[in-house]
């Protein structure tokens, strides 16, 4: 295992890098700041509710493109995922989830940020 090194000003040293992951992602990264700002994590798939499924489709050639991608080199951008009252909804990146789970990946990288209860009545509009 390689030992990194690096000088950081004091407001950037609560960050920690974790590099084990499912499915060929890059690496974990997540701020202990206090919960401000969204935070990159790996979520099962069957954590995450998809409210808007049932009203879209996705096209099947651009998740045949992903699984392709992510089984080759892993997800390259993390899925957006509010988290209200300790449930995560997710209202983008429809592709790669449905990649993913055609996969049968059991995780997906997400971008997480804090939401309220208003903040999923404006994504459900």
């Amino acid at each position: 295992m390689a030992n990194l090194m690096m000088r950081l000003p004091i407001s950037l040293r609560s960050f920690s890098v974790s590099a084990s992951s499912s499915n060929g992602s890059p690496p974990v990264i997540g701020g202990s700041s206090g919960g401000v700002g969204p935070m990159i994590v790996e979520l099962p798939l069957e954590k995450i509710r998809r409210p808007l499924m049932r009203t879209r489709s996705n096209d099947q050639n651009k998740v045949k493109e992903l699984m392709d991608s992510i089984s080759q080199i892993g997800l390259q951008v993390p899925i957006d995922v509010i988290e209200v009252d300790g449930t995560y909804y997710g209202f983008s990146g429809c592709h790669r989830f449905e990649a993913h789970q055609k996969l049968g990946l059991p995780t997906i990288r997400c971008k997480i940020r804090k939401g309220t209860k208003e903040t999923l009545r404006h994504h459900l509009r």
